[in-house]
């Protein structure tokens, strides 16, 4: 059995809880946290502790926190040669202070407090200073993954610019459309499954080949309407800068 501590509150501290909670080869002995609290509703009273001084000693620690902390945290902790890990998407393993086994944890999905996680397809990108840490690391994620990918920080420095631009970005454009039929009383909800299959087109058939739409047709007609529409400044502009952006990408101009 392995036993964790994990250090953080944040969503990704709680999904890891709540994902090796239970699990017969894992122990979660304890929990750090800056103000003390308990990251989930089952976690017995005396498991969590706010002083870094009063860590047990366990086979792994999860540095579940923010990246400018990872330093920080990393170089208090009370103790030598033991395997500490961050689950962050771009700090580099060397963010870890060195007097302790080093490596990385991380999870590639976005994390929210009230949605629940599918662990069984999430991405799990792993790495380490020593061999036998990379092993611990991938049977700890295969408990609960089956997705397990050998990621070098400067590998995963790019997956986490990629993710940026598939996650973040996208869900930006999601607000956007979702602002455009609130002013002007369209339910959001229709284009649920066109979100839908947007997702799973790009899953199925390369991005480039899946593009669709009045900028790569180059329907001029449709793209005058579109920006007619558009009263905020802001939404304007973008769409104009992604228009030409789709527009320079495939090789068509206004």
């Amino acid at each position: 059995m392995i036993t964790i501590v994990i250090l953080g509150a944040g969503n990704v501290a709680q999904h890891l809880y709540t994902a090796f909670l239970n699990k017969k080869s894992v122990a979660i002995i304890q929990c750090y946290n800056r103000k003390g609290i308990r990251i989930h509703k089952d976690q017995k009273e005396g498991t969590v502790t706010n002083d870094l001084n009063n860590l047990k000693k366990a086979d792994l620690y999860i540095l579940a926190i923010s990246d400018d902390a990872i330093e920080k945290v990393s170089s208090a902790l009370p103790f030598h040669n033991r395997l500490v890990v961050h689950t962050s998407g771009s700090a580099p393993i060397q963010a870890i202070d060195h007097k302790n086994s080093r490596g990385v944890f991380y999870p590639l999905q976005t994390f929210s407090a009230k949605k629940k996680i599918d662990f069984s397809e999430l991405p799990f990108c792993i790495e380490a200073d020593q061999k036998q840490d990379v092993i611990t690391l991938k049977n700890l994620a295969s408990i609960v993954s089956q997705k397990i990918y050998d990621v070098s920080s400067d590998q995963r420095s790019v997956l986490h610019v990629a993710a940026v631009f598939v996650n973040n970005f996208t869900n930006y454009m999601f607000s956007i459309g979702n602002e455009i039929c609130e002013e002007n009383n369209v339910p959001f909800e229709i284009l649920h499954p066109l979100i839908q299959e947007t997702a799973k087109k790009i899953i199925e058939i390369e991005p480039d080949i899946a593009q669709t739409g009045p900028a790569i047709r180059k329907d001029v007609k449709t793209i005058d309407r579109h920006l007619k529409i558009l009263k905020d400044d802001s939404q304007r502009q973008l769409y104009k800068m992604l228009t030409k952006a789709i527009q320079s990408k495939y090789g068509k101009e206004l």
